[in-house]
């Protein structure tokens, strides 16, 4: 029977077709995917958008497994791997067949394959590397291949979530390693080393507290390179849940100094949250004024040990904490540092050893408004003599005045200007009318205004030696000279 026409409108229609397929149950979608291809590729990116992962010694090295993450590992968007603690993870001491002492085995970790078997040995020496064949199960074998572990994630181009779980960690192999720590190190080397540009959340749900030294990205860690921080600090989104342990005076605090030096290497988080499983422990935002590091001190040592770095993120805009003990002080630090990027804060489950909770959210409450005090009046100073500027303009006439007594008043001047030339004079300049002005002008009377080029100063007119030039435009006729005046028009400061 052939599709109606309804139904091909409706199923090509992508608004209807992923509206149906968002609500459909994950083992309805995995039928619908057998039935045809058509449907297949519609159902593929909503099947496969979450996957889960249980490792096991075949998990990354069977061809088969691979070659279907091959298929199905562009649609992945999020990857949960839980490698669980057992008894098939627990790692017994190394132990010499012919003399029965203990080998002391230091982990290399091998990023990149071998070309062939007998290149070299995997564990650093043959003799070693025989000993652990026949002495560790397969497992530890498939944790410490890290080939595969990066062949596995290279398939995963979409991947922008990762959740970590380790659980039932057993409280007297909290410091001994196991698989699980080798498989950690081998997962963290692979993400290193695969491009994964989406990969912005990372979730460790749960997780024992020694992980942290094998997932920190350090440069001088196992198996890192100077690049290995560059991967981590793409990371936004942190949720952290861990097993407590015991922090009061005389216990051990390696595991809070981890987990401050962990965090650490995300500082571009925009949201954060963790929480203590089991008793309560201290806040992990504020490791660096905890009492009990204050006071530690190294049993080997009687010199204080480094303090810890204070947290700071410059984009935290969530903020949750949960069972833990914290002192109001360091709540109120805390939020101070990030109040202009907080946005919410949840804090769950939480007792205050000290203070208030006012005390504590104090830099979230507004400021009361404060009356701003009046400016002061500036002291009356002694008003400043003013100044007038003006320009008056002068109209240099020959009115009531004869050519002849012109000229000759011109050429005495000119002579006496010669015989002393470094000596200042000023001219008398006669306005319209009756009215007269004796300040120096900057002019240079009839003898600028034939092109005698006389220089312009201030109270002053000086007088260059005329030219033959100029005395032949002085020497002209009257009409020339009365036209020659009136035309004059100069402007005077006067103060």
């Amino acid at each position: 029977m052939l599709p109606s026409a309804s139904f091909i409108r409706f199923w090509s229609t992508d608004l209807t077709r992923d509206a149906f397929l968002s609500h459909m149950s994950r083992d309805d979608l995995a039928s619908l995917r057998l039935v045809c291809h058509d449907f297949s590729i519609y159902a593929e990116p909503l099947l496969f958008a979450e996957l889960s992962v249980s490792f096991r010694s075949s998990t990354f090295t069977r061809p088969a497994r691979m070659a279907a993450l091959d298929r199905i590992g562009r649609h992945v968007k999020s990857l949960t791997l839980t490698i669980p603690h057992s008894p098939s993870t627990f790692l017994p001491p190394l132990l010499d067949p012919i003399t029965g002492e203990e080998q002391t085995f230091i982990y290399t970790p091998q990023v990149y394959p071998s070309s062939s078997r007998l290149s070299g040995p995997k564990y650093g020496t043959w003799e070693m590397t025989d000993l652990l064949t026949k002495q560790y199960p397969p497992l530890f074998h498939a944790a410490t291949n890290i080939p595969s572990f990066t062949r596995a994630f290279s398939a995963l181009h979409a991947l922008t979530k990762l959740t970590l779980s380790c659980p039932n960690q057993s409280a007297p192999h909290r410091y001994r390693r196991s698989v699980v720590d080798y498989a950690l190190i081998s997962l963290r080397c692979a993400i290193e080393h695969c491009p994964l540009p989406r990969l912005t959340s990372l979730s460790l749900l749960p997780m024992h507290p020694g992980a942290l030294l094998y997932l920190r990205p350090t440069p001088v860690g196992i198996g890192t390179s100077p690049a290995s921080c560059k991967r981590w600090r793409r990371i936004t989104n942190l949720h952290i849940e861990m097993d407590s342990f015991p922090y009061a005076d005389g216990e051990a605090t390696d595991h809070v100094r981890s987990l401050n030096s962990y965090i650490q290497c995300f500082p571009h988080l925009h949201r954060l949250k963790f929480r203590w499983l089991g008793a309560r422990g201290p806040s992990p935002i504020s490791l660096s004024t905890e009492p009990c590091l204050a006071r530690d001190k190294d049993q080997f040592s009687s010199a204080r040990p480094k303090r810890l770095n204070t947290l700071k993120f410059s984009s935290l805009h969530t903020l949750e904490i949960e069972n833990v003990h914290v002192d109001a002080s360091q709540v109120s630090l805390f939020i101070r540092d990030h109040l202009r990027s907080l946005r919410e804060i949840n804090f769950d489950a939480t007792t205050l050893r000290s203070g208030t909770w006012d005390d504590a959210l104090a830099p979230l409450a507004p400021s009361p408004k404060k009356t701003k005090p009046s400016p002061p009046r500036p002291s009356k100073k002694p008003a400043a003599r003013e100044v007038e500027v003006m320009d008056v303009p002068l109209v240099l006439s020959a009115a009531g005045m004869e050519i002849k007594q012109l000229q000759k008043l011109v050429l005495e001047e000119a002579s006496r200007r010669r015989k002393s030339s470094r000596s200042k004079s000023s001219i008398r300049l006669w306005g319209k009318g009756k009215a007269t002005s004796t300040v120096g002008v900057a002019a240079a009377g009839v003898a600028a205004a034939a092109g005698t080029g006389a220089r312009i100063g201030y109270g002053h007119v000086q007088l260059q030696r005329a030219t033959e030039r100029t005395r032949e435009l002085l020497w002209c006729g009257p009409e020339h000279m009365r036209r020659l005046l009136r035309a004059s028009v100069m402007r005077v400061r006067a103060f």
